[in-house]
């Protein structure tokens, strides 16, 4: 259908909206003579003043097919709707083709190619109604930094400067690049604000290159000027660090209506020279502002300290909007002042959702009903207290004698609250206010009642969380996680039947005590910097887990001198308790070729070891795989583990067995933005799922490092995807290539059959 669709849209004429008398421009090619390994031509597509229509699948240019299938009556709305939805034809333009060639020389200038020679071809067809434009680039040999020297006639600033040379992105022997050379003057300015400079800018950085005849060795000099006159700070003559005088908080600021004074009655004395405006609404505390301030009042001036100001307050939730406005004072004792304003404007404190839904499960009919609620102030401390409730029911036909319930219904409840800071003791207030961590708190209970069994689930967590500088890199310390699980009823038929499987654990009274670290780090750009026009071409993510529980129960067991049971477990409240290790790490590379065009690797490992008073995992802790985000040519948990083959009548036995203690996955997909918000995927992806004991029931599951590769399954397929900016849907169909289970078709790749080798996959969001 998909095939059909783009071959109906590429079959529309391409020339159908392009006036008379114009040609629709249908490509365009940027050729080096000279290729040098510093310049390839998919970069300096970006300079180019005009481009064909973007070409998708190795040619097809689909959006403009799509425009092309409207007519060209602008009163019908389906007309408008394609038009809106497509984009229209390129027509070429002779004077924005001469604007790229000058635009393309002047981008290799920049880069230390001077003596670079752009010419251009335009081929037309008068027939077809179409032009095709070649530039042609000769480099030249490039202009390199020979020496660098500096004219700094200011000592104080001369010695900042030169003390961060080691992190200079300029050295001897780099080719002449004007970009890299105002990053520099950026870098600098931004070093000397951090000691003081409060009215130094990057203009006041300029660069002397000086060449020999005929060489193409640069003499690089690096020159600091005096100031320019300014009218509003006529006493800055030259450069000299500003202090902190104040610091005012306006808790809520209102453009409209304040002015530029905020103190009087209202205002209250955090510390000398530190003070919060609160007006006739008062909603937070000043200690809490006190607590996220680090604008320090006699201090130098520090660009680092309005960016942790910055930070700390957005961790706020009941905060709206933050503005630190800084006003230069003037001269006071002899010295250069500055007073910040911290303008803040309060967002809702309670927030409340309701969700629905309703489930038919071959005519047995059920609902949910949810209700969230969120206050984010509860204390004034911008505390955030969450309060979660969910009841479950669906009726349950046919025979239900000898059942211990008549249908499926669940009750869950959780209450949480989190503290905008680092609560814990013998800890400094310094690297409290440092690591600007949240310290969150949560109790949950869970009661599910079950046609073969009645199980209760009760727990709570006491967890560290924060994030580095530009949400770049976050952390997760969970200090404690406790869970308790018990069945107090349960029918006899069911234990029978996973008496001797590892799910018999999940449904037998046992604890779960564990400590755990969470790591989070991308390269990503903030959304800002993307809209400013910066491309970004690799963007990767790293994910890390690592957990481990019953160490301490299992220590205080031995130092009680507590006996173990029959079964030669140890118990703490009367309750069996789990032991074990577990982590897992997760490494995705996106690689953009262009803005529409993308392609995506994804590699990842994991594995789990029980012991001491454990056997096994927790079923619930143990690996799976197969499904949206892992082998797609499975659905979910019917992949391993091993060579382990499953039945696919019977779904309660595959659940049981198809889980495992190491886990590998690896991807690769393939990304293209078609037309609207439709996009394709094609992928290929490998992975499996092992076991580190023989357990029974689990033939063929253990790892073993001279088979393990030939139990890697494979997979190949093709998605289409809906991204709506916000969300993305996603519908994959996964095809088996490898299949590692044994007794079955092992290479369905070479005789593939629909039915039995395909899976397909809804999901919300990318799989990596």
């Amino acid at each position: 259908m998909g095939l059909l669709l783009m071959a109906i849209l590429a079959s529309c004429s391409s020339t159908k909206h392009v006036p008379e008398g114009e040609l629709l421009l249908d490509k365009v090619k940027i050729n080096i003579a000279d290729p040098h390994s510093e310049v390839q031509s998919t970069e300096l597509a970006n300079y180019l003043r005009q481009n064909a229509n973007h070409r998708v699948l190795g040619g097809l240019k689909l959006q403009l097919a799509f425009y092309n299938m409207s007519g060209k009556d602008s009163t019908k709305w389906y007309n408008r709707w394609i038009q809106r939805v497509g984009t229209p034809p390129v027509v070429y333009d002779s004077t924005l083709t001469r604007a790229s060639a000058d635009q393309l020389h002047m981008a290799l200038s920049n880069r230390g190619f001077m003596n670079n020679v752009v010419t251009y071809r335009v081929d037309t067809d008068s027939a077809k109604r179409k032009a095709k434009v070649d530039f042609d680039i000769t480099l030249g040999e490039p202009y390199y930094i020979r020496s660098i020297s500096y004219d700094i006639p200011d000592e104080r600033i001369a010695d900042i400067i030169l003390a961060d040379s080691a992190e200079f992105n300029v050295h001897t022997g780099d080719l002449l690049n004007n970009t890299q050379l105002d990053e520099w003057r950026q870098s600098i300015t931004e070093n000397l604000r951090n000691h003081g400079y409060y009215a130094f800018n990057k203009e006041y950085i300029t660069f002397f290159a000086d060449t020999a005849a005929g060489s193409r060795a640069v003499d690089l000099t690096l020159n600091s000027r005096e100031p320019y006159r300014n009218d509003r700070m006529p006493y800055y003559t030259e450069h000299r660090p500003f202090f902190v005088r104040n610091v005012t908080y306006v808790t809520n600021y209102d453009p409209l209506l304040m002015r530029d004074e905020y103190w009087g009655e209202d205002t209250v004395e955090l510390s000398d020279g530190v003070r919060v405006f609160e007006g006739a609404y008062r909603y937070l505390r000043p200690q809490v502002l006190d607590d996220c301030n680090h604008i320090e009042p006699g201090q130098l001036y520090n660009v680092e300290d309005i960016d942790r100001t910055y930070r700390a307050l957005g961790r706020l939730s009941v905060i709206q909007q933050i503005n630190i406005d800084v006003r230069p004072v003037g001269e006071v004792d002899d010295m250069l002042m500055v007073d910040a304003y911290v303008l803040l404007q309060p967002d809702k404190d309670k927030t409340i959702s309701v969700s629905l839904e309703g489930t038919n499960s071959e005519g047995d009919l059920g609902f949910g009903v949810g209700v969230d609620f969120q206050h984010r102030n509860i204390f004034k401390g911008a505390e955030v207290l969450s309060a979660k409730a969910k009841v479950s029911y669906e009726s349950l036909s046919g025979d239900v004698v000898g059942l211990i319930n008549n249908n499926y219904s669940e009750y869950s409840t959780e209450l949480g609250i989190t503290f905008p800071k680092f609560m814990a003791p013998f800890l400094k207030r310094s690297f409290k206010r440092k690591i600007q961590a949240s310290t969150a708190f949560t109790v949950n209970f869970d009661y599910q009642a079950r046609p073969e069994y009645t199980r209760v689930i009760a727990g709570g967590g006491w967890r560290y969380q924060w994030t580095e500088r530009s949400r770049r890199m976050s952390h997760t310390l969970t200090l404690l996680d406790l869970s308790i699980i018990s069945v107090p009823k349960f029918k006899e038929q069911f234990y029978d039947r996973i008496a001797k499987s590892l799910l018999r654990y999940s449904y037998e009274d046992h604890m779960i005590m564990r400590m755990g670290y969470n790591f989070y780090r991308t390269n990503k750009a903030e959304m800002n910097v993307l809209q400013m026009g910066r491309f970004q071409r690799n963007v990767f993510t790293i994910r890390a887990n690592a957990e481990t529980a019953g160490n301490l129960l299992y220590g205080l067991s031995h130092l009680s001198g507590q006996k173990a049971d029959d079964n030669g477990s140890y118990k703490a409240l009367g309750i069996r308790y789990a032991q074990y290790v577990k982590a897992d790490a997760d490494y995705s590379l996106t690689h953009y070729f262009d803005r529409r065009q993308s392609i995506a690797f994804h590699v990842g490992a994991g594995i789990a070891i029980p012991y001491g008073n454990s056997d096994a995992l927790p079923f619930e802790k143990r690996f799976y795989s197969g499904g949206a985000n892992s082998v797609r040519g499975w659905g979910v948990r019917t992949l391993g583990p091993g060579s382990y083959s499953y039945d696919r009548n019977d779904s309660v036995s595959n659940f049981i067995y198809q889980c495992g203690d190491i886990r590998f996955d690896v991807n690769l997909e393939y990304r293209a933005k078609l037309f609207w918000v439709v996009e394709l995927g094609l992928f290929l992806d490998a992975g499996n799922i092992w076991t580190i004991k023989d357990y029974e029931g689990q033939q063929g599951g253990v790892f073993k490092f001279n088979k393990f590769y030939e139990q890697i399954a494979a997979a190949y397929g093709a998605g289409i995807r809906l991204d709506f900016k916000y969300f993305l849907v996603r519908v994959d169909m996964g095809m088996k290539a490898h299949n590692p289970a044994s007794g079955q078709e092992h290479w369905p790749l070479l005789h593939p059959r629909f039915k039995r080798d395909s899976e397909f996959h809804f999901s919300v969001g990318y799989p990596f």
